[in-house]
């Protein structure tokens, strides 16, 4: 049998070899190769396997294994022609003698190889050749075995041909070749460490290393001697087939049914050992992601292997697959010795229980695999549930969650089994209340904390809806959720596959209530509790839920009522969760909440007494919360509030509230945030479902909307309060017949008047209060009530920012600055607003975020620009009155501001109303509202005092004298008395706000000088001059006697700056202050500047000026000033000698006139300055001189 044959050696050749050679070369037999195959658990196989290209199927349905091939007379192996059809029975030892010499020569290969590049092309291309000659000459054994091969019979010695007697020796022979293949092979296991690398090579493309090629022809050949050993038992139809030479030599029996056995079990052994040697690499987190498998040829492997065993099972009634691994793993979970077939397992496997759990999911996956498609491996849960038993060992408890997480996915592939289910109930049933943790994975994998009851009710929908088996949610299970956690998906699975309550739901339901006693409920910690809350929410979800929850509140009663109020948070958590599960259902849940409410009544009772310490107050907060967190998803998940959930609103809430600290008050007002809205939301058209929603609407007026309304005048209101004021704002919206009496008939109104615009209500409150009301679903129906109080805030609003209340910190001024801004944003797109907007001339607001002032601005200037445009009385008289509702009574909001220290504040409001008389100034001089701008100029520009307003005055007196100006002229009642307020305005801040001593940087800067200036001279622009120039001559630049005005060096550097300013040419204005000129540079001698000053602008502007204006001046002064006249005159010769000319005939009049009076003679002194005079007016001058000495 291990006959050796030389390199010399050569077949007999066929007559017909050159026939052969002109033949097609036959197609490439399936073989394993991964060299295309990712690492995916339900990823296809390698296109080139078996499986893939149908050898697997076509030898589990008894067909030709290679239908195409080995059709013609002649077949070349290893390079030579052979007959097809006898080859095999004339030359077995020699074929299998070539066969074995390429195995020789490929091992050869691996042994010299080295990492030379340069050679690596040429080994791999020999390499494969020479794998392909080997797995061609398998192919071509099992063809034969499968077409040419009979049963044999007793031959007639006389008449049997030689060929018949090799035909019938054949099947002896052929075992007799596989048998010495198997030894020539050895074991998957004792394959030196250099050839069992090529497992985990990484893929280089498609040149690999001689020790790939021959470890994966291992592979072939061990599949393949099983195929064949198959083939040739189906093709004896039941005969036993003994290798008679080996009986011969050795007195052993080997049969087709031996070998076959042994070999596979050998197989079944070595992959397994590999598997152990993978497992001492893989961690805990990653056993589902990590596969048994060393490369996914040992994948196609291990699912040849079941499909061909759960075959011969079926139809030749031998072993299954699952009997042949219980065999196998039974003996290395329990420590004892494995079976002699099964020898060869590694002696040190770190974890022989989780290895096996581990390898038996794994197995278990593969068995999806079918010979052209999915198809499921029956299950095994008789192992399983002895894996189970061993589990739940006290000494195994830190491998307890790999474990469960393994059944969990065998769940998920087979049929959950009752009694497995049973077993691990009884395990957690004994440590309901262990944390279940894994030290090696710290505080992680405890599962999440559920906080409120949907939280809990999702961690209890998740349980029963356990991800997909290869997803990743359930392959990094077990760092999210701890063991207990798995357990409930395992209970879940179970309780799911018999929704008709059938025997074993029940059997399971009923052992689960049997675990449970007064005393056990007694002694349950949180950890338990929450344990126990979390069991029977996956119960319920799954099996009848009225049972469930009815049993539920049966064992909670059995609690202490003095329990720990952490157990008190986790009870009414866990029974919202179950009455979330009734609403889901679309079930009442009055019962449930009946229960609640009564707790939560005597719990807030002891909450509000005065003689319950404040430790024990902190505590009980903690249920109080957790029910107020309840309640509220209750009311927002939802579906129509027509279950009895106003049964959760009771008088608990009346000593709750009261008791509350700033924090705990915040939550509560928080909770009603949400559950108004929800109320008035939600939807609903019959008739009992809008008594429903009236029931819940009247339980929150009458348990919190008095509380609220006691809270509004709070000069540090809560920040949730206006949240909750708004959500009663929109319930009275949808639902006003649900509001008290004393709220009616108009509630929506009522409850605004509270929170919106009450003047004592704190102005936080209300710009947090009125966003929620401007939102798209009311602004339209809401608008006309909100905008003047919008427009107030405007004013004040910004104000907040600096309010004492919030100097202490900058976070709660940014959120001021930030409420302010969206309140902004909304106002502006109500519809009045926006449309006024729309209709105003100019360019339109573009920025996404405007300041409240701006904002403020563009809409004052906004209503102004639209009434200029309105041609119709009757338009804009509805204009007019629509501006005064749009800022109501508002020198009554703006009071506080005006008596406030608050500089900023200060300044904001007058700029406001500033805003306001200038732009709105044509709407203001009406009838309808010229009283309005009495009272501004009376309250705001004519105070009894200015202690602090300067300096809001001098930035926005401009304002208020361009707007005055204006309404004065256009007045047509009151504008006389307009323009004596105007006057009065001007002389008492000029007087103001004038220096003592000239100083050009205050002077320049004067409020009444920067209001009367413009770049552009216009009507209104200069009639506004006209009234300063008027009342400064009038009232600042009037000389007592010889004594001048004071400050009158101020007075002209103001004259000089206003005239120079502007561009002026009106000689009526600018004549105004010429005769005060002239009287000045006439009488004032000291100080030097002041006469520079005043020569100055009688320089500058005498030629504008009416000629008219120095005969006056003469007139005025003579007989008195007579000499200083003369004086002045000459200045005034200077600049324009005609005006002096034409006054010669009444000088020298006035001259003659005044000798005559003193009765002296002729005034030598005068006339001297009077001939100085007419010197300087040329012959005119001359002539008069003339006359004059003619006297």
């Amino acid at each position: 049998m291990a006959d050796d044959f030389s390199q010399s050696l050569t077949p007999p050749v066929s007559p017909f070899a050159a026939d052969s050679l002109c033949e097609l070369t036959p197609a490439r037999p399936p073989c394993f190769c991964c060299s295309e195959t990712k690492e995916d658990p339900t990823g296809a196989l390698s296109a080139e396997g078996y499986t893939a290209r149908g050898s697997l199927k076509r030898l589990l349905l008894r067909l030709d294994p290679a239908p195409a091939e080995y059709e013609t007379d002649t077949v070349e192996l290893f390079g030579f022609p052979w007959v097809t059809e006898t080859a095999l029975v004339e030359s077995t030892k020699l074929l299998f003698g070539l066969f074995r010499q390429k195995l020789y020569r490929l091992e050869s290969l691996v042994q010299s190889s080295s990492h030379d590049f340069g050679q690596a092309g040429s080994l791999h291309y020999e390499a494969e050749d020479l794998r392909q000659q080997c797995v061609s000459f398998l192919q071509y054994v099992k063809v034969f075995v499968h077409r040419f091969l009979e049963p044999f019979s007793s031959l007639d010695a006389g008449h049997s041909h030689s060929y018949e007697e090799l035909e019938a020796l054949l099947p002896s022979a052929l075992l007799e070749e596989l048998f010495g293949i198997t030894l020539l092979l050895g074991r998957l296991k004792d394959l030196p460490a250099n050839i069992q690398s090529a497992f985990t090579i990484p893929n280089p493309g498609k040149i690999f290393p001689p020790s790939w090629h021959l470890l994966h022809l291992h592979l072939d050949i061990h599949w393949s001697v099983l195929e064949i050993l198959h083939l040739l038992g189906h093709k004896m139809q039941g005969q036993v087939v003994y290798a008679h030479q080996f009986v011969n030599l050795t007195g052993e029996n080997l049969t087709d049914t031996s070998l076959f056995e042994e070999h596979l079990c050998s197989l079944l052994c070595d992959l397994t050992g590999l598997a152990i040697g993978k497992y001492s690499k893989v961690r805990p987190t990653e056993a589902l992601s990590s596969h048994h498998y060393l490369c996914s040829c040992t994948k196609e492997l291990w699912v040849q292997l079941m499909h061909l065993l759960e075959y011969r099972n079926k139809v030749l009634h031998t072993q299954s697959f699952w009997s042949y691994m219980n065999s196998l793993l039974r003996p290395l979970v329990s420590g004892k010795p494995a079976a002699e077939q099964f020898s060869g397992l590694p002696k040190h496997c770190k974890d022989p229980l989780g290895f096996t759990w581990w390898l038996l999911t794994h197995v278990a996956m593969l068995g999806q695999y079918s010979r052209n498609g999915t198809k499921h491996l029956g299950d095994n849960w008789t192992f399983a549930e002895e894996l189970l038993k061993l589990t739940c060992n006290p000494k195994v408890k830190e491998q307890v969650r790999m474990h469960v997480h393994c059944c969990l996915s065998l769940c998920l592939l087979w049929e959950p089994s009752t009694s497995a289910v049973s077993t691990l109930w009884d395990y957690y049933s004994k440590n309901l209340s262990a944390a279940f943790t894994v030290p090696w994975l710290g505080m992680s994998g405890v599962g999440t904390l559920c906080k409120t009851p949907l939280a809990l009710s999702e961690q209890a929908r998740s349980c029963c809806s356990p991800s997909p088996l290869h997803s990743p949610g359930h392959t990094q299970l077990y760092r999210s959720a701890n063991s207990f956690h798995i357990f409930l998906r395992v209970l879940a699975l179970c309780l799911s596959q018999d929704r008709a309550g059938g025997v074993p739901q029940r059997q399971i339901k009923g052992r689960i209530y049997s675990k449970f006693s007064s005393k056990k409920m007694q002694e349950l910690p949180e950890a338990g509790l929450m344990n126990f809350l979390l069991l029977f929410l996956v119960v319920a979800r799954q099996v009848e839920l009225e049972d469930v929850s009815s049993r539920a509140c049966e064992l909670l009663g059995f609690l202490p009522s003095n329990c720990p109020p952490g157990h008190r948070t986790l009870v009414w958590r866990g029974q919202l969760s179950l009455l979330l599960l009734f609403q889901e259902r679309g079930l009442d849940v009055g019962a449930q909440a009946s229960w609640l409410a009564s707790s939560f009544n005597e719990t807030a009772k002891e909450f509000y007494d005065k003689t319950t310490e404040v430790s024990r107050r902190l505590a009980l907060w903690g249920p109080l919360g957790s029910y107020l967190e309840g309640v509220a998803e209750v009311f927002e998940t939802s579906a129509s509030l027509n279950l009895s959930e106003e049964k959760l609103l009771n008088e608990g809430f009346d000593w709750l509230l009261p008791a509350c600290r700033l924090s705990e008050l915040n939550s509560a007002l928080g909770f009603l945030q949400t559950s108004a809205p929800a109320v008035a939301w939600a939807p609903g058209n019959s008739s009992v479902v809008k008594e429903r929603h009236l029931a819940v609407a009247a339980a929150l007026w009458a348990h919190f909307f008095p509380f609220l309304r006691s809270l509004r005048l709070s000069q540090t209101p809560p920040a949730q309060l206006a949240d909750a004021a708004a959500g009663f704002t929109l319930l009275a919206f949808d639902l006003p017949s649900s509001a008290p009496q004393d709220l009616q008939p108009s509630p929506v109104q009522s409850i605004m008047q509270c929170f919106g615009w009450d003047d004592m209500v704190h102005p936080l409150l209300v710009t947090r209060y009125l966003p929620h009301l401007l939102q798209n679903r009311y602004k339209k129906s809401s608008s006309c009530y909100l905008l003047p109080v919008c427009l107030v805030l405007g004013m004040k609003g910004p104000l907040l920012l600096k309010s004492p209340v919030f100097v202490p910190s900058l976070l709660p001024g940014r959120a001021a600055e930030e409420q302010l801004c969206e309140l902004t944003r909304l106002v502006l797109r109500l519809p009045q607003v926006d449309g006024l907007l729309q209709r105003a001339p100019g360019p339109q607001p573009t920025a996404t975020r405007l300041e409240p002032t701006a904002a403020l601005e563009i809409f004052i200037k906004a209503v102004g620009s639209v009434y200029s445009g309105l041609q119709a009385l009757s338009e804009r008289s509805a204009m007019v009155t629509r501006a005064l509702d749009y800022i109501g009574d508002i020198l009554k909001h703006i009071k506080p501001s005006l008596v406030s220290k608050n500089q900023e504040g200060l300044q904001l409001t007058y700029w406001a109303l500033g805003c306001i008389v200038k732009h709105w100034s044509p709407l203001l001089a009406t009838s309808k509202a010229q009283q309005l701008l009495f009272r501004i100029v009376d309250g705001l520009l004519l105070p009894h005092n200015l202690t602090q307003q300067d300096k809001a005055l001098r930035d926005s007196l401009p304002l208020y004298l361009q707007g005055l100006s204006v309404a004065s002229s256009v007045s047509q009642s009151q504008g006389a008395y307009l323009k004596q307020q105007l006057r009065s305005v001007i002389r008492r801040y000029l007087d103001h706000f004038l220096p003592a001593s000239p100083s050009m940087g205050i002077i320049a800067n004067h409020p009444v000088l920067l209001s009367a200036c413009e770049a552009n001279p216009s009507t209104r622009g200069a009639a506004l001059r006209r009234t300063v120039l008027e009342v400064l001559c009038e009232s600042f630049l009037q000389f007592k006697g010889h004594a001048p005005p004071p400050r009158l060096a101020a007075l002209l550097m103001f004259l000089l700056e206003l005239l120079r300013r502007n561009s002026d040419s009106d000689p009526a204005l600018l004549t105004l202050p010429l005769p005060s000129l002239l009287r000045c540079v006439m009488l004032v001698n000291e100080p030097q500047g002041t006469v520079t000053k005043a020569y100055f602008i009688l320089q500058r502007f005498y030629c504008l000026c009416n000629p008219n204006a120095p005969r006056s001046f003469v007139e005025e002064n003579e007989g008195v000033y007579d000499r200083q006249v003369y004086s002045v005159l000459e200045t005034v010769a200077v600049l324009d000698p005609s005006v002096v000319q034409a006054l010669i005939p009444n000088l020298s009049v006035s001259l003659r006139n005044t000798e005559h009076k003193r009765g002296l003679g002729r005034n030598i002194a005068l006339r001297s300055a009077y001939r100085k005079l007419l010197c300087l007016l040329g012959e005119s001058g001359q002539a008069e001189i003339t006359s004059l000495e003619a006297d």
